[in-house]
């Protein structure tokens, strides 16, 4: 391709930062990103802003590249066959590429009452808006938080820390993810701080009212504020501009991350679906699928193959209040193993991972291309020809 290229990046998150930022390795690239705040959220730290401890913001002048242009709005259609984007207040982007990057945020609550009454975090205004109405309640009021997730797990802690009566709701087990030992630290320090968990049968909430908490089991808590973390969603983008998506609304890719529809759209990020065998959403995997989705679009730009995506996982890091956490070892491809790092040494390494990730964002802006490489999970490819069944596949044969 001769001439300048036109790159719009949609999602100005992890990915969609590193993504951009990549893209500028080129002098012949012009780099648009759409966002719909003016400011870089650190969703690292949303858990944070709700208990008072953080802002969970930064400056994009601190992470993004000055050759970037910053669009302050919402990206309402992706017009693919005309190569456009149309944004929510009536204006438009052209494009020759388009980076997909629309992260993820709150799943829609079927359960009764929790739309109405329920307080979400998944993103930033809905964090600012339960800062607030947490702030007006009473020290000893109750407060539920519904999910055993790191979000729900971070909140509960970070609360309880603050002198807050938390009872957190697991609707099954707590931190699914973590290892039973590392899932016994967590309950501990939980317990330390106060907080009661109900986990195991009998505790999936199925309605949420004004003052209470109903679960499955015939129990009744009460609760002043209801902050709800029970899974997340991805915006309906992909879906409503007629691209192929997955059960979520993941934008479906080959393995290069590039739109099983249009060679033209590649997307990084919570809100891509690579051989519809999708990563864990999180900022772990976005920071490798960002950089990796700039480089597929530069490959088709030089006129090369792009290659297939690698991502690699350390495990998990879970902070619990501002003097405790865990990260939870796993092995790359993204199974747990039994040693965890508790106490002030895993608030510590938390803290270490959640500053490192910004000045991360900030080293590719400097110097794009340069950034470390991560470890890389070697079986995913025998694991899509086990389901393809194109041959047995050592992952199933051995153990992980």
């Amino acid at each position: 391709m001769t001439g300048n290229t036109e790159v719009v990046v949609i999602g100005g998150g992890y990915a969609g930062v590193l993504a951009a930022n990549r893209l500028t390795q080129r002098d012949d690239v012009t780099v648009t990103l759409v966002n719909p705040r003016p400011v870089f959220v650190e969703r690292l730290r949303l858990h944070q802003l709700v208990g008072g401890s953080h802002e969970a913001v930064t400056d994009y002048r601190e992470v993004l590249s000055g050759r970037i242009r910053l669009v302050v709005g919402t990206a309402a259609r992706i017009d693919a066959a005309g190569r456009r984007v149309a944004l929510a207040d009536g204006d438009t982007l052209g494009y020759d590429y388009l980076i997909y990057a629309v992260g993820s945020g709150s799943a829609d609550p079927s359960v009764p009452g929790a739309a109405e009454f329920a307080y979400p975090i998944g993103t930033l205004e809905e964090a600012q808006r339960l800062r607030p109405v947490l702030d007006a309640a009473p020290a000893t009021a109750a407060v539920s938080v519904v999910g055993a997730g790191p979000t729900g797990i971070e909140t509960a802690a970070e609360l309880a820390e603050a002198g807050r009566s938390v009872t957190l709701v697991t609707g099954g087990v707590l931190g699914p993810y973590l290892h039973a030992r590392g899932r016994r630290s967590v309950a501990g320090t939980l317990a330390g701080l106060g907080v009661t968990v109900l986990e195991g049968p009998g505790t999936t909430v199925t309605a949420v009212t004004r003052d209470a908490v109903r679960l499955s089991g015939g129990r009744t808590l009460p609760s002043r504020v209801t902050v709800w973390t029970a899974g997340f969603g991805v915006p309906d983008l992909a879906a409503r501009s007629g691209l192929s998506t997955d059960s979520l609304g993941r934008l479906l890719t080959d393995e290069t991350l590039t739109s099983v529809d249009d060679p033209r759209i590649v997307a990084a990020g919570d809100s891509a679906a690579p051989s519809d065998l999708p990563y864990r959403m999180g900022c772990q995997s976005a920071v490798q699928l960002g950089p990796q989705a700039a480089e597929t679009v530069l490959s088709r730009i030089a006129g090369s193959r792009p290659a297939s995506v690698h991502v690699g996982f350390a495990g998990q890091c879970i902070s619990l209040g501002r003097r405790a956490g865990i990260f939870q070892f796993a092995r790359r491809n993204d199974t747990t193993t039994p040693f965890h790092l508790g106490g002030r040494a895993g608030a510590r390494l938390k803290e270490l991972v959640v500053e490192h990730t910004v000045k991360q964002l900030a080293y590719e802006a400097r110097k794009p291309g340069r950034r470390s490489r991560w470890a890389k999970d070697g079986r995913r490819q025998e694991v899509l020809r086990s389901q393809r069944g194109d041959a047995p596949s050592r992952a199933t044969e051995q153990p992980v």
